[in-house]
């Protein structure tokens, strides 16, 4: 396992970590989230990530039983949850500093933690002043209920005004920022957030590298009765790629998948691999709902010395969607 800086901040990641977005809860019970959690554990990885959102908590509560369960030494692993969604009451939505706090205080219940590594802002909040919301965080950095906060789906802009009204204010800026980053999404990662990186040191934990398992190659014949893309309340998935754009993107995924074979590894290891080739990306997030899913998805750190610079130019003529502006990770 690799181990990345997560942004500027000392604090060091495993380059893969493990997440449970549309898993826990949902696809994996307690006695599955222990096994994979000891499985990830034992191969290095040292974050897991969470949200109260994520099945209405459910999933931070299987992930405090299965962590609990486990006895992992609380100074070995670090632990995040995402404050928005927290339920169909006016005062259990967005960033006001009372439901900022009172997510916070419940997410510590649910994980069985006395404090969250990393506390994120799970999306923009129109409504609230992110004076008021870098406030509540800070404070809550201070009370010693959170090591690190972040934003998640951001834009750029927002971040910044984030990052002026702390130093403004002498309040703890954001330290990291969690995207959608992958092949066929790669805009903000290395496009809007370039100047970012170097100007505040700002760390990515990046999600769906696998763009929710299209990128495995799985969907270049049609939709899997046992897949994702088939969940309940997941329809939305589905539609977004059954449009023109969807059916272009599939036939990008299939010359990838023949380039993949043509190199020797699989389909899933390059598009992991390649989100690693980004020093930018603090960590990558791997979702399973099974055990093989994750050790095969971990076999992917051996398939970063495939990832040559020629193998690299013919991946960007397959996707030929390489962000305008600032050159590829700002550089």
């Amino acid at each position: 396992m690799q181990y990345r800086r997560l942004g500027k901040a000392g604090l060091k990641i495993s380059a893969f970590s493990l997440g449970s977005w549309v898993t826990f809860g949902k696809q994996v019970d307690i006695s599955d989230a222990k096994t994979l959690l000891k499985t990830a554990y034992d191969a290095g990885i040292n974050f897991f990530d969470n949200a109260e959102g994520y099945e209405a908590g459910e999933s931070e509560k299987i992930m405090g039983d299965a962590i609990q369960g486990l006895g992992l030494a609380r100074d070995t692993f670090a632990v995040s949850s995402k404050v928005f969604w927290g339920g169909d009451k006016q005062m259990q939505i967005g960033l006001s500093a009372k439901h900022v706090r009172d997510a916070c205080d419940a997410a510590l219940q649910r994980l069985k933690v006395d404090y969250l590594d990393l506390y994120y802002c799970h999306r923009p909040d129109v409504d609230t002043p992110i004076e008021e919301t870098v406030r509540a965080m800070h404070n809550l950095i201070q009370q010693g209920k959170v090591m690190y906060w972040g934003t998640s789906e951001w834009s750029a802009s927002q971040i910044v005004e984030a990052y002026g009204i702390a130093k403004a204010n002498n309040l703890t800026p954001p330290t990291m920022e969690q995207p959608q980053y992958n092949l066929l999404h790669r805009d903000k990662v290395e496009g809007e957030f370039a100047p970012l990186y170097e100007k505040f040191g700002m760390g990515t934990t990046v999600w769906s590298p696998l763009a929710s398992g299209i990128l495995t190659g799985k969907y270049n014949e049609g939709i899997p009765d046992d897949s994702r893309l088939t969940l309940p309340g997941y329809e939305w998935l589905r539609d977004l790629w059954s449009n023109e754009d969807g059916i272009q993107k599939l036939e990008k995924v299939k010359q990838l998948t023949a380039l993949a074979n043509n190199i020797g590894i699989s389909p899933t290891h390059l598009s992991l691999a390649w989100c690693l080739t980004n020093p930018n990306v603090s960590t990558v997030i791997l979702g399973a709902s099974r055990l093989s899913q994750l050790e095969d998805n971990l076999k992917a750190m051996d398939a970063l010395e495939k990832l040559t610079p020629e193998v690299l130019e013919k991946i960007e003529t397959i996707v030929d969607n390489k962000p305008a502006g600032p050159e590829r990770f700002g550089q």
